[in-house]
C-alpha cells in the first residue's frame, strides 16, 4: 500500500525528477537574481510539464513531485508550489472566463500567480483579516495591506482575500482575482532570511467588480482553506526532500573525512547521529505519504493526518539539516555550500501554511473530537495559516 511502500515505478520517476532538478533546473535557478521572480525557471517548469502535473496530480503524486524537486533544486520546488497556491483558487472558484484567461498561462509558466492571504496582524489567525472590501456601486474597493506574500510585488495576478462583512470572522471573507496594475495597488519587496521573492502589498481603494469574484461573497475563507489543505501535505514532502539531501551530504562527508586516525563515520557518536537522522527522515517520509494517500482517498481523519505529517516533516528537516551542518563543521557555513543554503531554506516551512503550533492545535482538536469528548477549541487559528503563508 502507498502508506508503507511506493511502487517501483513511482520510485524510478522520483529518481528521474531528482536528476532533472539538479541537471536542468538548478543551473537556471543559479542564474536568477536572489529575491526576484525567476521567469526563465518558471517557463522551464512549464515546458517540462511539471506545472501541469502539479494541478492534475493527486496529493501523493504532488508530494513525490515536490520532494524530488526539493532534493535537487529548492528554488524550482518553491517556484512550482507558489504557482499552485496562486492558481488553485482560480481552478476551484474561478468563473469560466477567469479560468480561460489565466490558467493556461499559469500552467505554461508564462503568468506568475500569488496567494495573498497573510496580513501584518492576521497570520496564524487567518479569520482576523482586516483588508476591507467596501461596496462601491456594483463592485467594491479594496483598502488595507497584505504582507509576506510570495511573488509580490512581481506577480501578474493575486488571489486576494478581503473582508466583505456578510458575517463575523471567517464567514465574512470574500476572494477576488486582482490583476497586477489595478489602480491603487502598489507593493514592495521584503528582504528575508532566504532570498525568495516575498513582498508587501498596499491596497488604496483598488476597484474590483463581480467579474473579479472567486466563488461567492462571504465564502472566500473556505476557498483559502481548501487551497491550503490541498498543498499542506506536500509542504511536508518539500521538507523531506531537503532532509534527504542533507542526510546524503552528511553520509558522503563522514564516510571520507579523515579525523582521529580514521574517518568520521568510524566514530560511534557520528554513526549514531547519522542513524538517528536517517530514521527520523524515513519516518517523516512515510507519514507524509500516508497523509497524502488519506487525502486522495477522502479519509475522515485527513485533517489530523495531514497536520501530523506537516508537523513531523518540517521539524525533522530542521533537525536533520542542523545536524548535517554540525557534522560538516565550518565549511557548511560558507556561502554557497549546499548545507548553508538548506540551513536558510529549512526554517520557513515550520511557519508558513500553518505553523507547528497550529498543527499541534489541529491534532489535539481532532483527537478529542474522534474520542467524542470536549477538547481545546480550535478557533480560527486551528483552521488558519501562519504568518508568511506564501
Amino acid at each position: 500500500m502507498p502508506e508503507f511502500a511506493l511502487e517501483k515505478e513511482q520510485e524510478e520517476r522520483a529518481g528521474r525528477l531528482r536528476a532533472l532538478a539538479a541537471e536542468q533546473l538548478h543551473p537556471l535557478a543559479a542564474r536568477g537574481e536572489p529575491g526576484r521572480v525567476n521567469r526563465p525557471l518558471l517557463a522551464a517548469l512549464g515546458e517540462l510539464g511539471l506545472l501541469e502535473r502539479m494541478f492534475d496530480s493527486g496529493a501523493l503524486e504532488l508530494c513525490l513531485l515536490r520532494e524530488s524537486l526539493a532534493y535537487g533544486c529548492t528554488e524550482a520546488e518553491t517556484a512550482l508550489a507558489l504557482q499552485g497556491l496562486g492558481g488553485y483558487p482560480v481552478l476551484r472558484g474561478g468563473s469560466a472566463a477567469q479560468r480561460e484567461r489565466w490558467l493556461p498561462a499559469v500552467r505554461r509558466g508564462a503568468a506568475v500567480a500569488a496567494f495573498a492571504l497573510s496580513e501584518p496582524g492576521a497570520g496564524s489567525d487567518a479569520a482576523a483579516l482586516e483588508l476591507r472590501a467596501e461596496p462601491d456601486g456594483e463592485g467594491w474597493r479594496l483598502t488595507g495591506e497584505k504582507r509576506w506574500i510570495s511573488n509580490a510585488p512581481e506577480a501578474d495576478f493575486y488571489t486576494v482575500f478581503a473582508r466583505t462583512g456578510e458575517a463575523a470572522g471567517a464567514r465574512g471573507v470574500t476572494a477576488f482575482l486582482v490583476p497586477a496594475g489595478r489602480p491603487g495597488l502598489t507593493g514592495e519587496a521584503l528582504e528575508m532570511l532566504s532570498p525568495h521573492p516575498i513582498g508587501a502589498l498596499a491596497f488604496d481603494g483598488v476597484p474590483v467588480g463581480p467579474g473579479d469574484l472567486l466563488g461567492e461573497p462571504g465564502r472566500g475563507f473556505r476557498l483559502a482553506m481548501d487551497t491550503l489543505n490541498r498543498f499542506r501535505p506536500s509542504v511536508g514532502a518539500f521538507a523531506v526532500g531537503m532532509a534527504r539531501a542533507a542526510l546524503d551530504a552528511a553520509l558522503a562527508h563522514t564516510a571520507r573525512r579523515e579525523a582521529f586516525g580514521g574517518v568520521l563515520g568510524d566514530l560511534q557518536a557520528v554513526a549514531h547521529r547519522i542513524a538517528e537522522m536517517a530514521t527520523r527522515t524515513e519516518a517523516a517520509r512515510l507519514l507524509v505519504h500516508a497523509a497524502a494517500a488519506a487525502y486522495d482517498a477522502g479519509a475522515p481523519d485527513v485533517a489530523r493526518r495531514v497536520a501530523m505529517a506537516k508537523l513531523l516533516a518540517t521539524e525533522t528537516a530542521q533537525y536533520v539539516v542542523d545536524h548535517a551542518v554540525q557534522l560538516h563543521g565550518a565549511r557548511a557555513l560558507q556561502r554557497g555550500h549546499l548545507l548553508e543554503h538548506l540551513y536558510r531554506e529549512v526554517r520557513a516551512p515550520r511557519i508558513y501554511e500553518g505553523a507547528s503550533e497550529v498543527q499541534r492545535t489541529i491534532i489535539a482538536r481532532e483527537l478529542y473530537r474522534e474520542a467524542g469528548v470536549a477538547g481545546p477549541a480550535g478557533g480560527a487559528g486551528g483552521a488558519g495559516v501562519a504568518e508568511g503563508a506564501r
